[in-house]
């Protein structure tokens, strides 16, 4: 943050830098930003204010981390859906639609993935405009590296690969959890039905034309 370059954060115990964490995740959770203060944080996580104070500079600070540390936990979860489906496989459109199936339904069971949904929508206007670009860039970059693997061996046609990253996750995944209530098991028909057709509207545009 801006206001904290100039401040002087120990990397200090990975211990102590997690029960920080997750206790000014559970209070901006129940409580929001604005509510909570350094000292409920402190308190919470059983360490003094002055120790918050330096391993994270400030209050908004530790919003961000907060955010961050909840986004990783994201980003592994798709790194290890592109490791189950998207390196081997026989068959493109099963293997996207299989990949798709696992991040909604690891999304669905991840307090990470929700406490990041909640915290990004509820304390918006407090997180920097470099988060969401930075997390954007991370959430679309397996699935970039995949898709450029897929125009060099022939099974896809794309010529930008970062685009076809954007319209394949907002065909699929991501209008999935657009969806207007809860995904869950009562809709998961609805879900397939959602990803299989996204993921051949996405081949439709993406795939290589046969020769007649």
């Amino acid at each position: 943050m801006d206001n904290t370059e100039n401040k002087k954060i120990r990397k200090g115990s990975s211990d102590k830098r997690a029960k920080i964490i997750v206790a000014a995740r559970e209070l901006f959770l129940s409580d929001g930003f604005d509510r909570s203060s350094v000292d409920a944080v402190a308190t919470k996580a059983g360490v003094s204010k002055r120790t918050v104070y330096d391993y994270y500079g400030d209050k908004q600070n530790l919003l961000l981390a907060v955010v961050e540390e909840s986004s990783s936990a994201v980003l592994d979860m798709i790194e290890q859906g592109i490791s189950d489906h998207l390196l081997e496989f026989e068959d493109l459109e099963q293997a996207l639609i299989l990949f798709c199936e696992q991040i909604v339904a690891s999304a669905n069971g991840s307090s990470d993935y929700k406490a990041l949904i909640r915290l990004v929508m509820v304390e918006a206007a407090n997180l920097p405009d470099s988060f969401f670009e930075r997390l954007d860039n991370a959430t679309e970059e397996g699935i970039i590296r995949r898709f450029t693997a897929f125009g060099q061996n022939g099974l896809l046609d794309v010529i930008d690969p970062k685009m076809a990253a954007k319209h394949f996750a907002a065909l699929t995944f991501l209008l999935v959890f657009n969806q207007p209530g809860k995904i869950g098991i009562l809709e998961e028909e609805q879900t397939k039905r959602i990803i299989t057709e996204g993921v051949r509207v996405f081949l439709c545009a993406y795939a290589p034309q046969r020769k007649s």
